[in-house]
């Protein structure tokens, strides 16, 4: 272990995270020479998303947590979660579509964005040309396809797709009190890829 990752919090974060506790992460290493407490909340939060949600289980938490760290390309946290979402019985078809998912929602994202921040008619009544056929039929079910969807597209800041995804997933099902464990876990997953 370096010398400089000598905060108890942080390295009880990253060894609950499966992560290389003698890598450099100078973000949290620098939060752990002046201010533990905000550390201390970032474990605690992260703990719960992950752990302690009344409206996920593991299996989907963790594979939710996989989107967000697929689509902010944090490789360490990809390989993380997967290892625990496998640890709960996803199979590798299941971590192949919740990544498949991401990268087709941040291109939806983008697109999508740019539509709405224009708002020309051109743009709104041309076909997007984009093939989907992934949401046809996703290995884990339409319900969790579209909250997969919905927390890529709340951390990438598209507000037609936020909605869009919103309504679908509770027509499929989901409560709101689900879909809102799931907004918060992306949440954390993306504040705490901010000081990796």
């Amino acid at each position: 272990m370096t010398t400089s990752v000598q905060n108890e919090t942080v390295l009880s974060l990253l060894t609950n995270l499966g992560l290389d506790t003698s890598a450099s992460y100078p973000a949290l290493e620098t939060l752990g020479q002046v201010d533990h407490r905000y550390l201390r909340d970032l474990k605690i939060n992260v703990g719960n998303v992950l752990n302690s949600s009344q409206n996920l289980s593991k299996k989907h938490a963790y594979l939710l947590a996989l989107s967000v760290a697929a689509n902010e390309k944090h490789q360490p946290l990809i390989d993380s979660f997967s290892s625990m979402a496998r640890q709960e019985g996803t199979t590798d078809a299941e971590i192949a579509e919740t990544l498949a998912c991401t990268s087709l929602l941040s291109t939806n994202n983008v697109f999508y964005r740019f539509r709405h921040f224009t708002g020309k008619d051109y743009y709104q009544q041309t076909q997007p040309g984009i093939r989907m056929s992934i949401m046809m039929n996703p290995v884990l079910g339409k319900e969790f396809f579209e909250l997969v969807s919905l927390a890529v597209s709340a951390v990438n800041g598209c507000e037609l797709c936020v909605r869009s995804h919103e309504e679908s997933v509770l027509k499929h099902g989901a409560s709101e009190a689900r879909v809102f464990d799931a907004i918060r876990l992306a949440s954390v997953i993306k504040g705490l890829i901010t000081v990796l």
